[in-house]
């Protein structure tokens, strides 16, 4: 039965594109032949054993790039920065009209690969964020390859934990591919269900400077931890009853990621900072940018009055919440709080968010998924990419 369904399947490519039908569903519910899980494990395995951490993909990338030419890819790298390179990898054609992508970078730290038989629990840093994904998806296309006349490509950027610079030097690119791709597939940990859309972002930190003193005559000083403290209370206030909020993406938070301030105990603080992220579930980064410096305004009047100052810098200019493709029928859906690198490919194009494993293990010391739900999201991968297929192919006949 397995096999027969994956002949089908083969067969049935062309005709579901060209009748505009929905792919044979009943396939999804088949565990993959013995040959392909095995391969799916071992590339899997060399992914989240070679540590790439965020700056460090180097060997990850050059291990890949080897891999994919050896299954007949054509490949080329971008270099984003010394040593770090996005890779595409494509069939026959440069200009495909499909993408499927997903990253290569990993949050710190390197936490080894293992997999417990007994269980069939498969963990390691990246197994799945976003390892498990950049697995499946390779596996996923290179069944499909064939029968959807090599309309396919893969991308795997850096630096998707920091910033996604990688997404954004290949939206840059002189070199891309044009015109610009018309289905986009995103992988990240989204529990094997499609995710209709993601929170924004706005990034910022609080510099405060005041002016040292002993802390036996504090008047003499101006404690920029006193400053600080005062500011965050006013961003707690903010946070609590000021920020947009949304039905679909729920509230607004703020997180106080990181702060800093001072030398010594017994040393009035000259200087101290506060790292802080805002996951947007409403609005504007313009407008809660604006909520912020109104917030402040008062703390940062009184601070420059006693002859210290605070400033605030923004990382980068944010972005709003993300609203993303999810019609495909047979899924289960969902909204995610993380960020992604969705918004960050430029080009007009549908898009669509999937991949193995919880965001609630990802970043953790104890980051795992089970090894059916690697095989799955092969699965899950090849029915996303010809339903995708055919909805294009209906919109082109439609024009």
């Amino acid at each position: 039965m397995i096999l027969w369904c994956f002949t089908f399947l083969a067969l049935t490519v062309k005709i579901a594109l060209a009748a505009g039908r929905p792919l044979f569903k009943d396939c999804n519910q088949l565990p993959l032949p013995e040959s392909t899980s095995t391969e799916l494990l071992y590339l899997h395995r060399k992914l989240v054993e070679t540590e790439s951490i965020t700056s460090n993909e180097h060997d990850v990338g050059q291990w890949l790039a080897s891999y994919l030419r050896d299954k007949n890819f054509t490949v080329e790298t971008q270099e984003v920065s010394e040593n770090r390179y996005n890779i595409l990898a494509y069939g026959s054609k440069r200009h495909t009209t499909i993408l499927v992508s997903s990253h290569i970078d990993t949050v710190p730290p390197f936490w080894p690969y293992y997999h417990n038989k007994t269980t069939d629990i498969i963990g390691g840093r990246g197994s799945v964020d976003a390892k498990g994904s950049v697995a499946a998806q390779i596996i996923a296309v290179q069944a499909l390859r064939e029968h959807l006349r090599d309309d396919l490509s893969l991308l795997f950027v850096v630096g998707e934990e920091t910033g996604g610079d990688g997404m954004r030097a290949f939206s840059s690119w002189s070199e891309r591919p044009q015109p610009n791709y018309e289905v986009v597939i995103f992988g990240e940990p989204t529990e094997g269900k499609l995710v209709c859309g993601h929170k924004g972002i706005l990034s910022f930190t609080l510099h405060i400077k005041g002016k040292a003193a002993h802390s036996g005559y504090p008047w003499l000083g101006v404690s920029a931890n006193d400053v600080l403290t005062e500011a965050l209370g006013e961003l707690l206030e903010l946070r609590e009853n000021g920020l947009p909020w949304s039905a679909k993406y729920g509230n607004t938070t703020m997180n106080f990621g990181k702060i800093e301030g001072g030398v010594a105990a017994n040393v009035v603080a000259e200087t101290a900072s506060a790292n802080v992220a805002v996951r947007l579930a409403a609005g504007t980064p313009n407008i809660v940018r604006g909520l912020i410096v109104g917030a402040l305004a008062d703390v940062k009047a009184r601070v420059e009055k006693m002859g210290g100052d605070l400033e605030i810098t923004w990382a980068g200019e944010g972005y709003a919440p993300v609203n993303i493709d999810c019609d495909i029928e047979h899924f289960e859906t969902m909204t995610v709080n993380y960020g992604t690198d969705v918004p960050l490919l430029a080009g007009d194009h549908r898009r669509y968010l999937y991949g193995p494993g919880s965001i609630f293990v990802a970043h953790s010391d104890h980051e795992a998924l089970k090894k059916k739900e690697l095989e799955q999201a092969v699965l899950d991968y090849r029915r996303l990419i010809v339903e995708a297929s055919r909805m294009d192919h209906q919109d082109q006949q439609e024009l």
